[in-house]
């Protein structure tokens, strides 16, 4: 059977063909002074031009010129005008071969060049080997090679040696890595790695297999489950340190590997490399479950308490309803008394009062009025039975490490720990009670005594905050790590500061941030007060009865809908099956799904986009087997396990939106430099809703959000899965600085769910204007620069001060946290997600915060007395609106709700489904201009239409795959012609 080819010579075309760029023709093709030196001793038109070509081509692309191989013409003018001799020469060069080679070897020996030997291939493959441990693509590995080659004068090989280059270092790579994550197992350790591949006992599956697929609902018994895994993989005996031995993308791509690749297959590998993706799986599979039991313990007790509050608030309904009845008989009663005392009745016995109901009402009144029958933590302390028996294994499974301020905690928690561990029934006598909120102190202590249900969940939910936020963290875990750990290094964030100026956007001397803010506020001070006292606030009345800002007007015309529906009228009708490969014909997306392993393309694109297509209308790999009839569920399976990730999405998004871009229509829309996001909401529904989380906004039912970016040209650039509880602010920037296109957003909007002081904080240091439209603007305080005065007008919206000293302390940490997250260290998320859930005493979080109010009372006075702003505002949000319109009219099969259990899965949905609507609107784009050229609609009737329609797409039916049907390269289908109700 032949190997199959990692490299072609149509894939390196651009390394190995000559330019047909003018930039790049003149930059590699203009001869020196002493080029045109060694020419001029030519004789002849024919030999001069020969050998400069000759000469041209060793230096790039850095190759010998074929022999029947002829120039592209625009590189012979070129050449020829310099020269000064005609084009027409080149046919009669070469025609002698003895020629042609003197002019090689006079060429070599005068430029240094030398051919390819069987030493320079040893000696690049040994180059390229520490190279493939971190690059798996062949493409990207060769034009490292070829570069290496161009720097010590190669003259470059065949592909097919390229190739082998490639293959060699790429099979070292692999076996240096096995070798070093293997080094120091002993074949005791060996063993343990080779039973994971065997059968446990009767049931069928691997041990691997039972470890690789876990529980994931959040229930005692699954914590239980979890816990199992963890000890029985930590019973393996490597040591976490073990992945750190070899570079973390080769780690990654070896544990990648091990989770995907079946056990049947992992069995019959050679026993190095066996035993080197076992050891990665066993490493990611400790760090993943403990990930696993933290996670679940976290939304165990979530779950715990919104039933605690759900059960507090129905009994306080309750109580209100019972209380009244109570409440008539007692009324009745003092009425009674008060007409008995009117009538100058003294006696009791006179008064026509039932003392026995009266008593009762009293006692079940006074049972009603407690404190603890409607507060949610003494629901909760009423659930600790049903959590009791987990928390023993959970408190020993783990050593929780933190600094000095969270001590009283990890002393807690060792308490309890050592009560689980001895089986006491009491706590020993004065527990550490520092680390108790005031709000869990009438419980934990009643009557001098600690009541130790409610000392236990009060450790567990401080616990659970405090690992949020990172100061509580565990070792092994990736997810629960140290503070910390996720910034630069102080000495290396020292190094880079010293050498020269940070990568921010902004001045990073305090002095001069602060200067240039100060200037801002008194700038926009003085002119919302000027417009304010004339009058000319657009839109906006500010006056001594407050503030009140009106609704924008629409500026659509009236007639845009209808000049919409007659250009959407002309588009063709089109499956969407034919729609994906028209889009995949103009931008080769597909190519960016490689394998994971080997980084070759997949055989077959019709399957390949099957698979994708599944993904984005949320149909099933199961159901599209039934539907496409081009693929069976195993080939399916086969490519979405092995070609589909989120780098790829991700690649194959850029290339949709870089070629949408580049059309003159787009242009109407915008200019690419503004967006907006927000999130959308999909409930889970079958397995995968007991993963979702709840959300009160939004009904009972779980779900997730798919959380959006969208450019002013209509661009889906970033899309991501959330939890449905969880805030939107978070992740604001992380679509901004982590996309893979060529859009330089400099202004976003959000609603008011995407805004934080935190956020607003962060966007300047990276070039970004944030302005969100937020509901209760009114509500919010404008926060001044000590010494600064709002003014009367400006008075009812002043708060407190900004705290400059504060954050004068914590500038260093805080440009340090911004460094990092430029350069990728860390994602804004996670770090905004742990400033969240600190105490409200952290010097870092309340720096940021000060600083967000800064930036927010700045866009709240340029919001007053701009409306472009608003209205480029509404404008941004209601694009992002229309497109998640299209995203849930394609999102349709299986009543639109996720049953995916694994994040990993729901995530590729969410990435489908924003790459299905990038391809729409491209390829809607692509028909809109021509029906609007041939129909001549104006550009300001145009700039109305957007690329979002769905009308003349089949997105039902049978997924069929038309390649024959395709219109030819550079044409388009032919526009409908305008339908009418009277035609015949």
């Amino acid at each position: 059977m032949a190997r199959r080819r990692l490299l072609t010579r149509e894939a390196l075309a651009r390394q190995l063909d000559p330019p047909t760029d003018e930039r790049e023709i003149a930059r590699h093709f203009t001869l020196t002074r002493e080029d045109l030196d060694w020419v001029s001793i030519r004789r002849g038109p024919a030999s001069q031009l020969g050998y400069a070509m000759t000469l041209l081509y060793m230096r790039w692309p850095g190759r010998v010129l074929g022999t029947d191989e002829t120039p592209p013409a625009s590189i012979l003018s070129f050449v020829a005008r310099q020269l000064d001799v005609p084009e027409a020469a080149w046919r009669d060069y070469g025609r002698r071969e003895p020629t042609r080679r003197a002019h090689l070897a006079d060429l070599a020996r005068r430029m240094g060049y030398r051919a390819f030997g069987r030493t320079d291939f040893h000696a690049l493959a040994t180059f390229a080997m520490p190279v493939a441990q971190t690059i798996i693509q062949p493409l990207q590995l060769a034009g490292i090679v070829i570069d290496e080659m161009r720097r010590r004068r190669l003259l470059l090989p065949p592909v097919t040696v390229i190739e082998a280059i490639v293959r060699r270092a790429r099979r070292q790579a692999d076996e240096l890595v096995h070798d070093v994550l293997t080094q120091g197992l002993d074949d005791d350790g060996r063993t343990r790695l080779d039973a994971l591949l065997a059968r446990r006992g009767d049931r069928g599956a691997t041990w691997l297999s039972w470890l690789r697929n876990p529980p994931l609902s959040p229930a005692p018994r699954n914590v239980m489950r979890l816990l199992e895994r963890l000890d029985h993989v930590r019973a393996i005996g490597l040591a976490p340190a073990r992945a750190a031995t070899i570079p973390a993308a080769a780690f990654d791509r070896i544990a990648d590997e091990a989770v995907r690749i079946t056990s049947q297959h992992l069995a019959e590998l050679p026993d190095r490399r066996r035993h080197a993706v076992l050891a990665a799986a066993a490493l990611r599979l400790r760090e993943s479950l403990a990930d696993a039991v933290l996670t679940m313990m976290d939304k165990l007790l979530g779950s715990m308490m919104r039933r605690a509050e759900n059960r507090t608030r129905d009994k306080a309904l309750g109580t209100i309803r019972a209380l009244q009845v109570q409440l008539r008989l007692l009324t009745g009663s003092c009425r009674l008394l008060i007409d008995a005392r009117a009538q100058g009745l003294d006696s009791l016995a006179a008064m026509a009062i039932d003392w026995e109901k009266l008593g009762a009402a009293v006692g079940e009144a006074e049972i009603l009025v407690a404190p603890e029958t409607t507060d949610r933590t003494a629901e909760l302390i009423d659930r600790h039975r049903s959590l009791r028996p987990v928390i023993g294994p959970f408190l020993a499974v783990f050593t929780f490490r933190g600094a000095s301020p969270v001590q009283g905690l990890l002393d807690a928690i060792r308490v309890v720990g050592e009560v689980y561990r001895t089986g006491r029934r009491r706590l020993p006598d004065n527990p550490p009670l520092r680390f108790v909120p005031p709000s869990w102190r009438p419980f934990v202590l009643r009557d001098g005594q600690v009541v130790r249900a409610a000392y236990e969940l009060c450790v567990l939910t401080q616990l659970r905050d405090r690992l949020r936020a990172g100061d509580i963290w565990v070792e092994e875990s990736r997810q629960y790590r140290a503070f910390d750990s996720y910034l630069l290094p102080p000495a290396t964030f020292a190094a880079l500061r010293e050498r020269g100026p940070l990568p921010l956007a902004i001045d990073t001397d305090f002095d001069t941030f602060i200067a240039g803010r100060r200037a801002r506020l008194d700038t926009a001070i003085e002119q919302v007060t000027a417009l304010a006292r004339q009058g000319e606030l657009p839109q906006v009345r500010l006056d001594a009865d407050g503030l009140v800002i009106s609704p924008l007007k629409a500026a659509t015309p009236p007639d845009a809908e209808d000049v919409r529906r007659m250009v959407y009228d002309r588009l063709p009708r089109v499956k969407i099956t034919d729609l994906l490969l028209e889009v995949d014909g103009w931008t080769g997306f597909s190519e960016c799904f490689t394998h994971r392993r080997s980084g070759r393309p997949a055989d077959d694109r019709n399957a390949l986009l099957t698979v994708i297509l599944a993904d984005g209308i949320n149909h099933g790999l199961t159901r599209m087997a039934d539907t496409c009839q081009a693929a069976t569920l195993r080939q399916l399976a086969h490519l979405h396990d092995w070609h589909v990730s989120e780098t790829a999405y991700g690649e194959a998004l850029a290339r949709l939106i870089d070629a949408h871009r580049a059309l003159p229509l787009s242009a109407l829309w915008g200019d690419g430099t503004t967006s907006s996001s927000d999130g959308q909401l999909f409930h889970a529904g079958g397995r995968g809703a007991a993963l979702g989380d709840i959300n009160a906004r939004n009904g009972n039912e779980p779900g997730v959000s798919f959380y959006t970016h969208i450019s002013d040209q209509y661009d889906p650039f970033a899309s991501r899965v959330i939890a449905a509880t969880a805030g939107e602010a978070p992740y604001v920037l992380d679509g901004l600085l982590y996309h893979a296109t060529g859009l330089s957003i400099e202004e976003h909007y959000t609603d008011t769910g995407g805004a934080s002081d935190h956020v607003f904080g962060l966007m300047p240091f990276f070039g970004y204007r944030f302005a969100p439209r937020l509901r209760d603007l009114k509500e919010r305080r404008l926060h001044l620069l000590p010494g600064q005065d709002a003014g009367t007008l400006l008075a009812g919206l002043t708060g407190d001060p900004v705290a400059v000293g504060h954050v004068a302390d914590h500038w260093d940490e805080l440009l340090r946290l911004l460094t990092s997250i430029r350069s990728g260290t860390v994602t804004t998320s996670a770090m905004l997600q742990r400033l969240s859930a600190y105490p409200r005493q952290n010097g870092l979080a309340l720096a940021l915060r000060e600083v967000g109010r800064i930036e927010r009372s700045i866009f709240m006075l340029d919001w007053l007395r701009d409306i472009d702003l608003r209205r480029r505002a509404q404008a941004g949000l209601n694009k992002g609106e229309a497109r998640n319109a299209l995203a849930r009219a394609l999102f349709f099969n299986q009543l639109g709700e996720l049953r995916d259990r694994r994040f990993e899965n729901q995530t590729y949905r969410a990435s489908g489904l924003n790459l299905l609507v990038a391809a729409i609107i491209l390829w809607n784009t692509r028909y809109l201009e021509q029906a609007i050229s041939g129909m001549a609609v104006p550009p300001e009737a145009a700039r109305h239409i957007a690329p979002l329609g769905w009308e003349h797409i089949s997105l039902t039916g049978d997924y069929r795959w038309n390649v024959e049907s395709r219109p030819d390269p550079g044409q388009l289908r032919p526009l409908r012609a305008p339908s009418s109700l009277l035609a015949a």
